[in-house]
């Protein structure tokens, strides 16, 4: 009987602050009253989604010792390629970094941070950093950007930031370049 008027206290002071009862975890409701939708991704005969295999296929040319992409800086307004420069292995966004750049404080196993995160060796010190490492290696963000592999299989990677940048691992016919970085170097 306690717990029962002690319960009854709970909801009506909740009810009184203005608090709701805890929800029980369940599909997600919008403000609309709209569920999330959920659907069954066919995969292909290596167990991986479209989606997937272009991730896998990225890394792969992004990775490829040796590999050359070609790079392409378009004007929004006129649609004319300012600039052209090939790329040796692949373009690498300012962002990336090779360790996080943020730790907890203290060293790994000390004072309140230990044990969350994921451990990090910085100068010789264990450290733990909420960053988790990326499937290149690296730490931080890029810039956005769309890719894509052609029919012919040709990886093309699209960036949007004010002009156009366009990169490809093969080379793209355009009619006239406004500053080619290729020009007048030994090859």
């Amino acid at each position: 009987m306690k717990k029962l008027v002690l319960c009854g206290l709970m909801v009506s002071l909740m009810a009184f602050v203005g608090c709701e009862p805890p929800r029980q975890p369940g599909t997600p409701i919008s403000n609309s009253g709209v569920k999330q939708a959920q659907t069954k991704i066919q995969v292909g005969p290596s167990g991986h989604t479209v989606e997937q295999e272009n991730v896998i296929k990225r890394y792969k040319v992004d990775n490829t010792p040796g590999s050359m992409k070609h790079l392409y800086i378009i004007s929004p307004m006129s649609g004319q390629v300012i600039l052209y420069s090939s790329v040796s292995g692949k373009v690498t966004s300012s962002g990336k970094r090779l360790t996080p750049k943020t730790v907890a404080s203290g060293r790994y196993g000390d004072g309140p941070s230990w044990g969350y995160g994921m451990y990090v060796d910085i100068a010789g010190e264990g450290q733990r950093t909420s960053e988790v490492i990326q499937d290149d290696g690296t730490y931080g963000d890029s810039v956005e950007y769309l890719y894509w592999f052609d029919t012919r299989g040709v990886y093309h990677q699209h960036y949007v930031v004010g002009c156009e940048i366009h990169i490809s691992d093969q080379p793209i016919p355009v009619k006239n370049v406004i500053l080619n970085l290729e020009e007048g170097h030994a090859k």
